[in-house]
């Protein structure tokens, strides 16, 4: 592939969290942590969430700087008080993608036809696909062009079902992500609950939590290297 030097992150549009009253949205370090990353190893970065607009956000830490610099970086700013969907963007003028976690995407990234396209495009064309903690509910029904799931055969991470346990959602989120991506096809692997991890399988990157964004964004960019 010909690389643009562009990265595209896709966020969540789903702000509330089941039955429960509580909101939700996006999660700002999953988001921040490779941006930084992304932008000093040189990627131009952009945004996409799956309805456009101003998408909720989640899981602010201001006192990390990386965090409040993502926020305050005024391309980023910009993007984020109206950003474009899926279907407003080309997979042409990315080299990679990273779906950004946050419980909404448990309800909206599955079923984004426009954004599973996406992704499946830049991966067909030799790009890298990537997803950390909750994102990886974007690979759940990402298929390729053969009709199989980019997912079935490959080793990767995502938030477990033993995390999902131990923050009392288990039985608020539409579905179990590890179980669904292991019925897919994925071999998935797991560190203890919130520790880092990362795993890329040729190019896929995915991460287990938040604990593993930074990681995420690191190894994107040495996929992209070779």
């Amino acid at each position: 592939m010909t690389r643009t030097h562009k990265i595209l992150i896709a966020l969540t549009s789903h702000d509330r969290l089941g039955d429960t009253g509580r909101s939700t949205g996006w999660y700002l370090p999953e988001a921040a942590h490779p941006w930084k990353e992304f932008t000093e190893a040189g990627y131009q970065v952009d945004i996409v969430s799956v309805l456009g607009g101003k998408p909720a956000m989640d899981g602010a830490d201001l006192s990390d700087p990386v965090q409040q610099a993502f926020l305050d970086d005024p391309r980023i700013a910009a993007q984020l008080a109206d950003t474009r969907r899926p279907g407003q963007v080309s997979a042409d003028d990315y080299d990679a993608v990273l779906y950004v976690g946050g419980h909404g995407t448990m309800w909206d990234f599955p079923h984004d036809g426009d954004l599973a396209e996406l992704a499946r495009d830049v991966y067909e064309a030799g790009g890298v696909v990537s997803a950390v903690c909750h994102g990886p509910a974007g690979l759940v029904n990402l298929t390729l062009s053969d009709g199989g799931h980019l997912v079935a055969g490959k080793n990767l991470a995502a938030f477990t079902n033993s995390e999902e346990a131990a923050v009392g959602l288990t039985d608020v989120v539409p579905f179990h992500l590890q179980t669904a991506l292991e019925e897919r096809g994925a071999r998935h692997s797991a560190a203890a609950d919130f520790d880092a991890h990362v795993v890329t399988d040729g190019r896929l990157v995915t991460g287990q939590n938040p604990a593993s964004a930074a990681a995420v964004g690191a190894a994107v960019v040495k996929a992209l290297a070779s």
